[in-house]
């Protein structure tokens, strides 16, 4: 399974993954609880300022990975000048844009083996109930490798629909996307299954 830890080893990769992802739900709960715009502005600009520290490749690898959020910034900018808000409108996206950043910088200075150790330790309660964890330790890898993989296929769906047709692109591709995304969890499936599966 290929990793989404950042090549360029900064003082995070070193960090514990369990404090990382500790901090990030005590981050995270702080975003949702404050309502100011400078704060929010602050706060956006700090995650800013942690992704520049290590050097501009980080930076640009990490901002890259954070374009798949211009969508819904825009639609709620549109929603807020609509309705008349738009220091809430700002606030929201601010907040949106924070908690997804530091998300993905604690993904791009963590291993994804030393998140699922954390998961399995969390689950620890279930398995001396029983229970079988192992499903939910791979579920979780999946998530996390899986989302930005369905994401680039889905763009190169998209550059390949425009070369094709002048037309907008539209729901026509939602079809071929699906299939896409089946066809990936079919061979995954299969390599599981020829793994002695969960």
């Amino acid at each position: 399974m290929i990793s989404l830890t950042s090549p360029v080893e900064t003082r995070a990769h070193g960090w514990p993954a369990g404090a990382k992802l500790a901090a990030l739900c005590a981050a995270t709960m702080v975003l949702f609880a404050a309502d100011g715009l400078v704060f929010h502005i602050a706060a956006c600009a700090t995650v800013l300022a942690l992704y520049a520290a290590p050097g501009a490749v980080f930076l640009r690898a990490g901002l890259r990975r954070l374009r798949v959020l211009w969508p819904f910034l825009v639609i709620i900018a549109l929603w807020h000048l609509i309705t008349q808000s738009p220091v809430q409108g700002a606030v929201i996206a601010l907040r949106l844009l924070t908690a997804v950043g530091l998300a993905n910088l604690v993904t791009m200075t963590t291993r994804l083996s030393d998140m699922i150790a954390v998961v399995r330790w969390l689950a620890t309660p279930l398995r001396r109930l029983g229970l079988n964890t192992a499903a939910l330790e791979i579920s979780i890898a999946l998530v996390i490798r899986f989302t930005p993989a369905l994401a680039a296929k889905g763009a190169q769906l998209a550059q390949s629909w425009r070369a094709r047709s002048q037309r907008r692109l539209g729901w026509r591709i939602i079809l071929p996307f699906a299939l896409l995304a089946i066809d990936d969890a079919d061979h995954v499936a299969e390599a599981l299954r020829a793994r002695g599966g969960v």
